[in-house]
């Protein structure tokens, strides 16, 4: 057992579990999935993953979340077939490209080969697309916007890691849509962005908006959005990707529409996804030593009630502990007591690696005064407050620590940006998280830089510039644009 580990659950055999430090990050993500009892790993197909009840109430409320903002912003929730035969898949050339090398394929029903091959959808487009064709006759059909939340397969040749790189990624939320115009396409995607953003800031999780290098656009589109969040090892994690398709797509499938004029028109469309990425992020970039640290909309425990009992005053403490469970559970708050035979030193331990939100003890010299002792999970800070305005300290608390985990994961990401002038800067940047630099533009000096400092181009900022422009760090000529590079998952 190393030195920098402490005890703070259980493994399987019942024996005490430790978490790594997360200063030892790739170690700290592993076993916080494990003993956090969000994912089992041990699914006898490499990059196939298992949900536990506990992480699959984390998705289950990141995902209500994810639909909740798609359903009040004019999408439609809908469902395609996984199998996408190769007749339609092979349409689109360039967006075959992307995808050629990491494609499961169906072969056979039963022990009958079939006649055409059936792929297990990469990505739904060549799904979609056949079918808006058929729905799709005049402008008043326009615009369309359709969501669905599926599994997707990629035969990831990398090394797989679980909610970071899948072979079947359980919980792709991809939306695809469908417009007049090229620029009401690019409206669409500057809205999709917006929505992205206030999705991750519900989750408390700050992100890089930037627009991806020509040569790292979705494989078939004309330009590509993506949002990234800064790991705690420096690396950047995609965490959500809006692609404006064009015409493209239109023209491979024959979507068309009759225009006001009675002319036919191709149509152009977006296309938009997050996947369980974003668990990822928010394990990620809220936990610590002691385990999870989750934001309240999406904590399966928000509150945690602890009897600390003496014989004596047993009854009365339980008592009291109950009324407040049931005072919290009437107003929605997902609380639960723990009465169970562990020290109370322990199931402090416990709770907090589960990442609840708070903590309420109740003892004895408590329930003289009325009172009970709240400590919030990311703070660890405890307060003294009244049984009578438990609700309402509780509310308020929520509320609060949710605006302080984005406000501190802000700071964070921030301090581990900084400007770079030439390729050792970069490269030294790089260990810490993304730098930022002047470029001319042009893929050979973009290919340069990557090559020069190992790193990546995570594109050009969409806000204002974070340093000012100056000579482009590939040729040494003027400038007109700043980028990010980091390295990236």
């Amino acid at each position: 057992m190393t030195e920098n580990k402490k005890e703070n659950g259980k493994n399987d055999a019942g024996k005490e579990a430790v978490l790594p430090l997360k200063s030892d990050f790739s170690e700290w993500f592993n076993s916080i999935l494990d003993i956090g009892q969000i994912m089992d790993v041990r699914y006898p197909v490499k990059g196939l993953y298992v949900w536990h009840p506990f992480g699959f109430g984390i998705r289950k409320r990141v995902y209500g979340i994810i639909r909740d903002v798609m359903d009040n912003s004019g999408h439609e929730e809908t469902l395609f077939p996984l199998l996408i035969p190769e007749t339609e898949f092979m349409k689109e050339a360039d967006h075959i490209k992307g995808f050629e090398d990491e494609v499961f394929w169906v072969t056979h029903g039963g022990v009958t080969p079939l006649d055409v091959r059936l792929a297990l959808r990469p990505t739904s487009e060549t799904a979609i697309y056949p079918m808006y064709q058929l729905w799709i006759r005049s402008h008043a059909d326009l615009p369309l916007k359709l969501y669905q939340v599926v599994n997707t397969f990629r035969h990831e040749t990398k090394h797989t890691r679980p909610l970071i790189r899948l072979r079947e990624i359980t919980s792709f939320k991809e939306a695809h849509t469908v417009h007049a115009t090229w620029e009401d396409a690019k409206n669409q995607v500057d809205e999709a962005v917006g929505l992205y953003a206030d999705i991750y800031r519900k989750l408390s999780v700050p992100v890089l908006i930037s627009k991806r290098p020509d040569w790292d656009k979705f494989p078939g589109g004309d330009y590509t959005i993506a949002l990234d969040t800064i790991m705690p090892d420096g690396k950047t994690l995609q965490i959500g990707t809006v692609h404006h398709l064009g015409t493209n797509f239109a023209k491979t499938y024959g979507i068309m529409y009759e225009n006001a004029a009675g002319e036919q028109e191709y149509a152009n469309q977006t296309c938009y996804g997050i996947s369980e990425r974003s668990i990822a992020s928010l394990i990620s970039v809220h936990g610590d030593d002691k385990g999870l640290v989750l934001p309240p909309a999406v904590a399966p425990v928000q509150a945690v009630v602890i009897p600390v009992l003496f014989k004596e005053t047993a009854e009365s403490v339980m008592t009291a502990c109950e009324n407040v469970v049931k005072t919290l559970k009437k107003a929605g708050i997902r609380v639960e007591m723990d009465a169970g035979d562990m020290r109370p030193g322990a199931k402090y331990y416990k709770w907090e690696l589960k990442g609840s939100c708070l903590r309420i003890e109740i003892g004895p010299r408590d329930l003289e005064k009325k009172s009970a002792v709240l400590v919030r999970r990311d703070k660890g800070e405890k307060q003294f407050v009244s049984l009578d305005t438990i609700l309402e300290t509780v509310n308020a608390e929520l509320k609060q620590m949710a605006d302080d985990l984005y406000a501190a994961a802000e700071e964070k990401m921030k301090a581990m940006i900084a400007p770079c002038e030439t390729a050792e800067e970069v490269k030294t940047q790089l260990g810490k998280g993304v730098a930022v630099l002047s470029w001319c533009g042009c893929k050979e000096c973009g290919m340069k830089i990557e090559e020069e400092t190992g790193g990546s181009i995570l594109g050009t900022p969409d806000r204002p510039a974070e340093v000012k422009k100056g000579q482009c760090a590939g040729c040494g000529n003027e400038a007109d644009q700043i980028i990010r590079v980091s390295k990236m998952y």
